[in-house]
C-alpha cells in the first residue's frame, strides 16, 4: 500500500470511529471499564485520533515532506 493511501486512511479513520459508528454503538450494554459502551467507544476514539495524527506525522517525516 502506498504511503499516500495510508495517509488518507489515517485521516478518515478518526471520523469513522467517532461519527460514522455512533448509530451502531449507541447502546448501554455491555459495560466496559465501568462505562456504558457508547462512552467507552468515544473514549477509544479520543485515543485513536492522536495515534493516527502521530502516524501521519511519522510517514510525512520519513518522506521528507516535513523538515
Amino acid at each position: 500500500m502506498s504511503k499516500k493511501i495510508m495517509i488518507i486512511i489515517l485521516i478518515i479513520l478518526p471520523f469513522v470511529v467517532l461519527l460514522g459508528a455512533i448509530p451502531f454503538v449507541n447502546r448501554i450494554e455491555p459495560i466496559i471499564l465501568g462505562l456504558p459502551f457508547l462512552h467507552f467507544w468515544l473514549f477509544l476514539g479520543m485515543i485513536v485520533t492522536p495515534l493516527c495524527t502521530y502516524a501521519i506525522y511519522r510517514i510525512q517525516k520519513s518522506e521528507g515532506s516535513i523538515e
